[in-house]
Formats: structure tokens, C-alpha cells, sequence
């Protein structure tokens, strides 16, 4: 099985990066990206400035493969919008890697070889065979010595319902968009200028949302409503200042200020259950402790994403019971132990699978869990590509340092006051501020 390649599912960031570090050590590897360009999911978010730095957005076999092209490196401390890093770092890579970037072709599942998922016999010896369908309608199928998995968890975020499954309305209603809004466009302005919007989530992308939505908050009509699953707020601005990503705790210090100078109302323990909308288009939340929000227009659900694991129905992949990220890995990122939100370097002893040579990677090895880094997949793919090239050392080496988020106790995704951190993954906790907004009956 040598002599086949290794398919790399994604041309995103930490696909590109895998493609690199695969090239590097003169192993045949083909790209499938199921977008028309580098970074089609990026592509989404162009008008988003990321919170890390070009330093830290750059895989360092990427930056290596580049550099003997004449290419003109962005400055290491400048922070990039997608669109930067589409444009002047992943189309760039996508184009030096040549034909082994294939797009508009989406991988549509993945097996070993003339056995489905029951049988034992011949795994070992039998490759891999990857069910393609291109743009055109037409399939088609490849065999490869193993499968990189970074496709990523853009194109499944999780329901704005509180239990996992889309709230009861969620799925027809047409007020609701699951994406950070672009208001410096004049279609998106205008849908929330003098409008009530309704901001569901207490990440980044949430964070990132309010900072955006506040420039609108006192113009006429306009009102926004922060609504979280959470009873309190402890952490959910971040680290500020003890943030080792700088850029990440002033994303959090810029919300906290939009909520202490009341351009927004927030509403605690609000957990959707149905999603009602009147003969004139107007939306109304419903919790399942019957408290509603009602008289609005625009409802942004920024609730996290998971996994697509269906086409990876036939491998046989060990997954966490609750994060769905491989069971070595989901100790370490699992948000109801590390309610410090720190993240821990990690490789292939952690991704492996009783699949020989099938790994998630990225976004997608994280699961359901939040706090996902670019370095963090740069580092997984480094481990991997060496393990493939026989090079066990350097695959069983971590040679990563994550910043550290600044942040200490709460009760990681639930209000367990017995779940605070205490110690740990903690580091001395920041001053945050405490929301005492009364719950909204409108």
C-alpha cells in the first residue's frame, strides 16, 4: 500500500498544512476540496478578523514550501481577516501543491477496500477505497494507504434548540442564520439597523457578533438581545488581559463593555425550545421553562458546531461518547472537566483509530468541543505525516506551546457550582463581570 497515496479530505487550513508536511517527506498525497477554491469555508467568513496572528496562522511546512517561491511572507504580528488569509497565504499554498489539489470534488465515503464495516478479515492488508462525486453529478473511487481527515465542522453548526436537535419551528423559520454577520455590507446593515436581533451563543463567534452589532445598537428602532444557555456569566468574556492571544481577550473585553455601557439586553438559562413566527413574519423564542422572547426579527445562533461523521460510516472509528473526538483526545479537551478553556498539544498516539490509517484531524478531531486553534492542527498533522513516513519519534514528539486563555473556573458548559475549577488547567483567575440582567418575559 505504499506505493498509493494518502488522501487529505479539505484544502482549509489544516488541510493544506497536512498536503505540506506529506510533500515534505516525499509521500504521495492528493487534496479533495469539496469547494471551487483554497479555503472554501473560509470563503464564509472573509469579513471576520481572526485573533491569532499571522505567526500563528501559518503551518511551518506550509511557510517552508512557499518560501522557495518567491513568495512575500505577510508580517508575523499582523492579525488577517479570512479574506487575508485565503487570499495571501492558503490560495497561494494550494497553488504551489499544483495538481494534487483537486476541487468541486466532495468525498462522499470511506472504506477498506471490498469490506464493510463487520468484517475482520483483510483489514490490515487491504487499502483504503475513497467514494468520490464531483460537481458534474459523476462518482468515481480511489484507493489510498490512509485518509487524512480535515474537513472541518463549518458546514454543521449546532441548532439554536437547547437540546441538540433544532428547536421545535428552528428548521422553516427564515429569521434565523447560524453565521457571524458582515455588517460593513449594506444588505446586512440594513437587515439589522432599526430591527430586534437576537444573538444566541456564549463563544467567540458570539463575542464576535456583539462587537459587530453594537455599532448598530443606538440607532433608531435598533435593539439586540444576548441570549445563553448558561445561568451566570462567569468566564464567558474570556481572560482580558491575561489572555496569552492578546487579540482573544480584547475580542472579550470590547463585549463586556457593550454590555456594561446596555447596548444589548441579556437573558440567562434561556434554553429554546420552539421557535413561533406571526402572520407578519415576527419570530418569538419559547424556552422550556416557558419564558419567551417575542417581537423579533433576526435571530443569530452562533451555538458551536459538530462533526459529519456519516460518510465515515464504514470505518471504524473510537469516538468519545459525548464530544464525538477520538477517545484518547476527548479527556483533554472535554469542556466539562477543562472549564478553563485551555488546550492541550497533542498528535497521532491521541488520533488514532482501530481503522489503520484513517484520522480526523482539525476542527473535526475536536468534535463538539470548543477552543480550536490553527497551531493546534499544524502540530496534529506533523505527528501524523511523520508516523506515515515511518519517522515514530518525531510523530511521538509534541512540539507545540498553546497560549494559555487567561481564564479559570466557571462550570465549563453547565451551571454545576460543584464543577468550578479549582486548580489544574487554571491559572489565577482574571476579575469578570457578573450580569445580574433579570430573565425577560416579553
Amino acid at each position: 500500500m505504499t506505493d498509493l497515496p494518502v488522501v487529505v479530505v479539505g484544502a482549509g487550513p489544516v488541510g493544506l498544512a497536512a498536503a505540506a508536511e506529506l510533500r515534505e517527506r516525499g509521500l504521495d498525497v492528493v487534496v479533495f476540496e469539496r469547494g471551487p477554491r483554497a479555503g472554501a469555508a473560509v470563503a464564509q467568513w472573509n469579513h471576520v478578523r481572526l485573533f491569532s496572528r499571522w505567526a500563528e496562522l501559518i503551518a511551518p511546512a506550509g511557510r517552508r514550501l512557499l518560501d522557495g517561491t518567491g513568495w512575500v511572507a505577510p508580517a508575523d504580528g499582523d492579525y488577517p481577516t479570512g479574506q487575508d488569509w485565503a487570499r495571501d497565504y492558503l490560495e497561494p499554498l494550494a497553488d504551489v501543491l499544483g495538481d494534487a489539489v483537486r476541487y468541486d470534488t466532495e468525498v462522499v465515503g470511506a472504506a477498506r477496500r471490498g469490506r464493510d464495516r463487520v468484517v475482520d478479515s483483510g483489514r490490515d492488508t487491504e487499502p483504503l477505497s475513497v467514494h468520490l462525486r464531483r460537481a458534474d453529478g459523476s462518482e468515481d473511487r480511489i484507493l489510498a494507504r490512509a485518509v487524512i481527515d480535515a474537513s472541518g465542522t463549518w458546514t454543521t453548526p449546532n441548532p439554536l434548540g437547547g437540546e441538540g436537535l433544532p428547536a421545535i419551528g428552528e428548521r422553516d423559520s427564515s429569521a434565523i442564520s447560524y453565521r457571524v454577520p458582515d455588517v460593513d455590507s449594506d444588505s446586512e446593515r440594513a437587515r439589522y439597523r432599526g430591527a430586534h436581533t437576537v444573538i444566541a451563543g456564549s463563544g467567540h463567534s458570539a463575542l464576535t457578533a456583539i462587537v459587530a452589532l453594537s455599532q448598530l445598537a443606538n440607532e433608531p428602532g435598533t435593539r439586540l438581545t444576548w441570549v445563553l444557555r448558561r445561568g451566570r456569566t462567569d468566564a464567558t468574556f474570556g481572560g482580558g488581559e491575561a489572555d496569552e492571544l492578546p487579540a482573544r481577550g480584547a475580542l472579550g473585553l470590547r463585549a463586556k463593555k457593550a454590555v456594561e455601557d446596555g447596548l444589548l439586553d441579556v437573558v440567562t438559562g434561556f434554553r429554546t425550545a420552539a421557535v413561533d413566527t406571526d402572520a407578519e413574519g415576527r419570530t418569538t423564542l419559547v424556552a422550556d421553562d416557558g419564558r419567551s422572547i417575542d417581537g423579533v426579527d433576526n435571530v443569530i445562533a452562533l451555538t458551536g458546531f459538530r462533526p459529519d461523521l456519516s460518510w465515515l460510516s464504514e470505518a471504524r472509528l473510537e469516538l468519545d461518547s459525548v464530544l464525538q473526538a477520538p477517545v484518547r483526545l476527548a479527556p483533554l479537551i472535554d469542556p466539562n472537566v477543562h472549564s478553563c478553556g485551555t488546550v492541550y498539544p497533542h498528535g497521532v498516539a491521541e488520533l488514532t483509530h482501530p481503522e489503520s490509517g484513517v484520522y480526523l484531524v482539525g476542527m473535526k478531531s475536536y468534535g463538539r468541543a470548543p477552543t480550536f486553534l490553527a497551531m493546534t492542527g499544524y502540530e496534529q498533522v506533523r505527528s501524523v505525516a511523520a508516523e506515515l513516513a515511518g519517522d515514530h519519534e518525531s510523530a511521538a514528539r509534541v512540539e507545540l506551546t498553546l497560549p494559555e486563555t487567561g481564564v479559570c473556573g466557571g462550570a465549563g458548559v453547565f451551571d454545576d457550582p460543584e464543577g468550578a475549577s479549582s486548580g489544574g488547567c487554571c491559572a489565577p483567575a482574571p476579575a469578570v463581570l457578573t450580569l445580574t440582567v433579570p430573565s425577560i418575559q416579553r
